[in-house]
């Protein structure tokens, strides 16, 4: 398990075990080299290699004295004290013998055995590929980092101790509620007896839960940057390999370390890697990730509980969780960490500012306000914008102008001034986004238009912002009737001026058609349905997204489904299309103006339209025909 640790502290027994064993891997291959190399070293006179010729020439000379016969070669010595050796023919008959016996030469035969050279030299290609392997092996085993030779149960949790973590509760914002929950557990583990003189008990775990950037994974950095104990910190992902039984042995591994360092808090990232439901694998109960969660709950609520060692998990994804790991008694609580409001996100913007230069224009409460639905990650993602921008124009501070253009950036999606539009597009397009704004400003129960332009963003070629006075969190019809008119105004002007619609109404349709079926079948605001739900919504377990939709209706009813989705479409257009009718002069001024403008203001619009000015023009915009 790597650490984090002082560099004054003793290292880990297991990178002092893999020291040991590469320090002898060395050793052992160094003395096998020098074997091999003294084996081939021959001690005494250097023999010279001479052709069979010149050996017959100097045995009918005389000239040579005694020799060894080794395996076809004679190693031979002459009367003058000089070694040589020769190739003799592959046949040797009895001739050739009694001529050296004539010669008076003191030859014998001797047979070639193999030395232990000569053996290590046929072993080395093994040896080498062994030591290969077992390197490999052992950084696969460790994920790079030295472990045993069998370490694969071995969890990879990283220990943080020390307050070695930077972050703390300072620098989150905006998620109040679950930083007193958190400051909670941390104060238990800090001073158990003064919640426990009353009978109470540690809780077991805590689940944070919320949609992806609100700053789950940020709290829990702040845990370990505030905690006086130790913190694990492990990803739902480290525990599933390529071999069966790793995550089970791994969830055991990292409850032992944390029974030895208890009090103590384990924090497991994504954790519905291995907490999906059980039931639905193709392996059945023999799958791998379901053995890893059937060892998490014996951990966290099993025969041998675990005093002192808090649990805490984040996910995206609360409904795919196993009802075993999110119940009472393994996760007592579940901190919801939520999209802020607008003073949290005044907070969280002033957090990522505070490193930042700001010119004094810059009012981050208007940011704020002009920022809805945005999550932590984005109002970061914000702010770094607006300081790039800054950068690129060789600023020394952050101005108000930048954030915005960061912003509409985010929000709205970068500008394609280059793209080339023929005019009669430009027009259309100009037409279009003037009827979204002109029914917007005609008709009551709708957000106030902040913003429209028809310079290209994104993949749309206009777009018309709109800004709620307030934070909503439920819809009433009367708000619903007024956004399908809103969103079907451009449209309703193509049609009164062109004669004819264009695609570019496609992506108003899909969302006008979702939210009149949503009002019909989840909502219950068709009269002749009444207040009923239709359609029972199926989850693939292991997809995690609602793929299948049963039908807990007839035919009779899915005929009147359509036809009240139908109704309620129609009537928003016909009001949008009376509505521009009645106000064509009015249509016709505002996309003229639109068209040598290419982008204007709520104030603007106001100006041109000659209506009462709508409240909450000074801040910025969410986009448009967000559905609820």
């Amino acid at each position: 398990m790597s650490e984090e640790r002082d560099p004054k502290k003793k290292p880990p027994d297991d990178k002092i075990e893999w020291k040991r064993a590469t320090k002898t891997l060395y050793i052992f291959l160094f003395i096998a080299l020098a074997i091999i190399i003294l084996s081939q070293i021959r001690f005494g006179e250097r023999e010279n290699d001479i052709p069979y010729g010149r050996f017959e020439k100097l045995l009918d000379e005389g000239e040579v004295a005694k020799g060894v016969i080794l395996d076809q070669i004679f190693h031979g010595e002459l009367q003058s004290g000089e070694n040589f050796r020769t190739t003799l023919p592959p046949y040797m008959d009895s001739e050739m013998l009694d001529k050296w016996r004539e010669k008076e030469v003191a030859y014998e035969f001797k047979i070639k055995r193999p030395d232990l050279g000569s053996y290590l030299i046929g072993m080395l290609p093994w040896i080498f590929l062994l030591a290969f392997g077992f390197f490999i092996l052992r950084r696969m085993q460790s994920g790079g980092a030295p472990r045993g030779l069998f370490s694969f149960g071995k969890s990879k949790a990283k220990l943080i101790v020390d307050n070695k973590m930077n972050v703390t509760f300072a620098d989150v914002a905006g998620a109040d509620e679950a930083k007193e929950e958190l400051q909670e557990i941390i104060a238990f583990l800090r001073d158990p007896k003064k919640f426990q003189k009353l009978g109470g008990r540690i809780p077991r775990g805590a689940l944070l839960l919320g949609p992806p950037g609100t700053g789950k994974t940020l709290l829990a950095r702040a845990v370990a940057g505030e905690a006086e104990v130790p913190f694990f910190t492990m990803s739902g992902a480290d525990f599933v390999e390529m071999f069966v039984g790793v995550g089970a042995s791994r969830v055991r591994d990292l409850f032992e370390q944390g029974k030895k360092s208890a009090p103590c808090i384990i924090f497991i990232d994504e954790i519905d890697a291995v907490g999906r439901h059980r039931g639905a694998g193709l392996g059945g109960g023999h799958d791998e990730r379901e053995q890893t969660l059937n060892q998490l709950l014996v951990e966290m609520d099993g025969f041998d509980p675990n005093e002192g060692v808090i649990l805490l998990a984040a996910t995206n994804r609360p409904d795919i969780l196993d009802p075993a790991l999110t119940r009472p008694g393994r996760f007592d609580r579940q901190i919801v960490v939520d999209r802020p409001d607008v003073r949290g996100r005044e907070g969280i913007l002033r957090v990522h500012a505070k490193n930042i230069p700001m010119a004094d224009d810059v009012d981050l409460k208007v940011v704020a306000k002009g920022t809805p639905g945005l999550a932590g990650a984005d109002l970061a993602n914000l702010i770094n914008e607006a300081a790039l921008i800054a950068a690129r124009e060789d600023a020394d501070v952050v101005t108000m102008k930048d954030v915005e253009h960061a912003k509409d950036k985010i929000m709205m999606g970068t500008e394609r001034k280059s793209m080339i539009i023929n005019p009669e597009e430009k027009r259309s397009t100009a037409f279009h986004e003037a009827g979204h704004v002109l029914v917007a400003k005609l008709i009551p129960n709708t957000d106030p238009v902040h913003k429209v332009t028809i310079i290209p963003r994104g993949r749309a070629l206009g777009l018309t912002h709109f800004l709620p006075l307030d934070e909503k969190h439920n819809y009433p019809r009367s708000y619903l009737e007024g956004m399908l008119i809103r969103l079907l105004g451009g449209r309703a002007a193509e049609l009164i001026v062109f004669k004819e619609t264009t695609t570019g109404a496609g992506d108003d349709l899909e969302k006008a058609t979702q939210i009149a079926r949503k009002m019909v079948c989840e909502w219950g605001m068709s009269p002749k349905l009444g207040p009923l739900t239709f359609g029972q919504k199926e989850e693939e377990i292991f997809i995690g997204r609602e793929i299948t939709q049963v039908r807990d209706y007839s035919e009779e009813t899915a005929k009147l489904i359509d036809s009240e989705v139908s109704r309620i479409v129609n009537e928003a257009d016909d009001t949008a299309q009376r509505l521009l009718r009645e106000n064509r002069d009015k249509l016709d001024a505002l996309a003229t103006i639109l068209l040598e403008r290419e982008c204007l203001d709520g104030d603007e619009i106001d100006v041109i339209l000659q209506l009462p000015k709508q409240e909450s023009s000074e801040t910025s915009s969410q986009e448009s025909l967000n559905e609820p």
